[in-house]
Formats: C-alpha cells, structure tokens, sequence
C-alpha cells in the first residue's frame, strides 16, 4: 500500500500501522511514494523519501519488505528518483490518444489479428469479441503511451537493473475508463514493449476526488474492478506477464465505499491489490495539530485562513480530482472560534457525523502549499505535538485503510 507523507516526518507513525496490522495476521507492504509536484511545492528531493523511509524502518525494527516510489514520473523527471527508489509508477496518460507511427501500428494490429473473435476469459461472464477495427483502434489510442513506457523502463533498467525495481504502470489519469477489451491488448503491448510491470493502474469510472469517499456507481465500479482482475490474470498467463502483477488502485485514499467490494473480490480470486493513498497523512497532521491544543490548533487555523484566502490558486493544479463548494467552506471567523474539537471533527474523515465538511477537507488537502512556505514554524509545530499527531496518523492508516481493505 502507497503512503504518501508531505513533509516526511511521518515515517515511524505510518509503519506503526503496518506493524499493528501484522500483528493481527495483515500482511501488506509499505510503499512511500511522493511526487515531483509534491516535491516541488515543499522544496524536497527524492532522496529525502528514502531517507524517511529507511529511518523508520531502522527506529522501528521493521524487518519485512518496504518500497520508496518514483510517483508519477515521465522521462524528463525520472533521473533524480533513479538512485533513491525502487518503486517507479511510470505516468502515461498524457500520451494516450496520440498515434504511435503507422508502421508500429501496423506491426502491432497484425501480430494480435490471430486473437480476433470471441476471447472467453474467466471472471468474465461473456465473451471479449475482438474486430480487426477494436485492434486498430486500441494501438492507435494506447500503443504510443506504451512505447513511452518502455522508454522509461528502460532508462530505469539501465541504470539500476531492472530486477531491482518494482514498475507501475499509470493509466488512471484519463476521461473514460478502460474496457476490458481495451485492458487486454494494453497489456499484450506491455509484454512487447518487454516491460515486466507489477503493477498497472487503470482508469476506473465515478469521482476518485482528493480526500474523500467514492462518488459514483458502486455497481459499475465492482464490475470493472472485477473485470480488471481477471484481464490480469489471463494476461499473465497469455503474455508471459510476471505473475506478481496486480491492479493499482489511485488516489485510493479515504475510499470507504468502495472497499468492501474491493475487499470482497480480491479475496475471492486471491488477486493482488496496490492501494496508493497519498495527502491524508498531512490532513492527519493537522487534525494532531487542532486536538493538541494551544499554539497547534492556533497554527492549523491559520492554515486554514489563508488557503481560504487563496482559494483559486491552491485549487487550480488539482480541478480534475476536487469538487467544492465555496457556498460551503466556513468563514475564518467562524474557523477561528472552533475549538480544537471542533476543527477535527469538521476535518477527520468520518462521513456519517454530522460535523464532517468535506469541502473544508478537499481545501485543506490542496493546501499543504501554505504549510510549506511556514518552514520550520510549521515543522517545529509537529515536533511538539509528535505524540498527538502521531497517533492520528497510525489510526487513519490502520483503522480506515488496512483494516477496511485487507482485514
């Protein structure tokens, strides 16, 4: 499961959720990721992730496998991440919808011409009917992402080995969902392409905003989460894909509503799942900051105040994946009377109480840039409250994320 940690002191209180969720018989593999956006907005490298990273591991003790993740890199970000990760989610979905060369096309729709007609994949309760159009198609709209992908899997490979590294392939970012047809031959041009992905996480349809649950149709989502795995495993099988592949689910963070569906599938089939959650840590640290009290509940107002004043700005690099209302945000002045209770229990993602405002929330995910530019007034505000903060960031990742998906 992908943790993403803001401002990188979270480690030891991330991988106490991973322990306890051993503890009870819950095996799942910690995965730091953090992206060149978020990297640039904070003013950190990809070297301070494996820093945080191998540091809780050694104050921990923890003696099982543990990943740092290049996130959402491109060819013209990877090389700094090269040295300090071994997780690269290799991001494409830019170049989807843009042609690959007629010739690769072509070689590419006649080497999969023998797989037209009807596909019979279990899981699946009807038949894939593949056209020589459907092939076409599909290379034209995919296959030049694909081939960026293998372009920078091989930048990675060369330099690090490749059987050192865990690849992911990203596709999520994109207006429509794949289909299962379309997933199929995805990942026939993956095998190709001779990428050994782990991973590949797809489009899915509904709302996957930040910080928030699920918004869309439950019953739609299982079907195409349930399809996804089992394109997965014929594709393994059929491609030579490696056998440890598995679904990537982004933005995964704070999803309740699809858990249990989610849960439910991935233990039927015994699939793999990768859960990418990301900003909640930092929304942990200020719900820690609140409840503590004093200058903490005094500093996350002001936090607050001005990513209110800064509406536009903060929210226009993540319009795609937030929906608020600003009829809904409270005024500073009304914010600036909460006590830390109340700051928390609008902020603490728990749906059903009546406190919780999920468009405060969404603003405050998107405003981690007004904590960054605080510095070390910011920082040093953590580390006095390290226990408080602490314990909230453990519970959200063990309670709301471990428990719910792999429990």
């Amino acid at each position: 499961m992908g943790v993403g940690d803001r401002f990188g002191v979270q480690g030891e209180a991330q991988l106490a959720a991973f322990e306890e969720a051993r503890r009870r018989g819950i095996e799942v593999v910690p995965v730091w990721n953090k992206s060149n956006r978020e990297h640039k907005t904070v003013g950190t490298g990809p070297e301070s992730v494996r820093q945080e990273a191998d540091s809780a591991v050694a104050a921990r003790g923890w003696s099982h496998g543990y990943y740092v993740d290049a996130d959402h890199i491109a060819l013209d970000t990877v090389d700094p991440y090269i040295p300090h990760s071994d997780f690269f989610t290799i991001d494409v979905a830019s170049f989807i919808g843009r042609e690959a060369s007629p010739d690769a096309i072509r070689a590419f729709t006649d080497k999969q011409a023998a797989r037209m007609g009807a596909i019979t994949i279990p899981g699946i309760s009807e038949p894939l009917e593949v056209s020589a159009a459907q092939i076409t198609q599909i290379a034209e709209t995919f296959l030049l992402a694909v081939q960026e992908a293998g372009k920078i899997y091989r930048r990675i490979a060369e330099q690090k080995g490749a059987e050192n590294c865990i690849f992911e392939i990203s596709m999520d970012e994109t207006e429509r969902p794949q289909t299962p047809v379309e997933m199929l031959f995805i990942l026939a041009a993956v095998a190709e392409e001779g990428i050994p992905i782990q991973t590949i996480a797809p489009k899915f349809t509904g709302r996957f905003n930040k910080g928030v649950d699920y918004v869309g149709d439950l019953t739609r989502f299982s079907q195409e989460f349930e399809q996804d795995l089992a394109v997965i495993a014929y594709a393994v099988e059929e491609f030579g894909l490696p056998e440890t592949l598995k679904l990537s689910v982004h933005s995964g963070s704070d999803k309740f509503s699809i858990y249990a569906p989610m849960r439910e599938a991935v233990q039927k089939t015994g699939a793999g799942l990768h859960l990418k959650t990301a900003g909640t840590t930092w929304l942990e640290e200020l719900i820690g900051l609140a409840v503590s009290g004093n200058d903490g509940l005094e500093l996350a107002k002001e936090v607050y105040a001005q990513a209110y004043g800064r509406f536009d700005e903060l929210a226009a690099p993540y319009a795609s994946v937030i929906d608020i209302d600003a009829s809904k945000l409270p005024s500073v002045e009304t914010v600036g009377a909460w006590s830390g209770e109340q700051f928390a229990s609008a902020l603490r993602h728990l749906p059903d109480q009546p406190e919780f405002n999920p468009h405060l929330r969404q603003l405050l995910h998107v405003g981690y840039k007004v904590a960054a530019e605080m510095g070390d007034r910011y920082l040093d505000a953590l580390k006095r409250n390290a226990a408080v903060v602490g314990e909230n960031v453990t519970e959200n990742i063990l309670e709301r994320h471990l428990l719910r998906i792999f429990g």
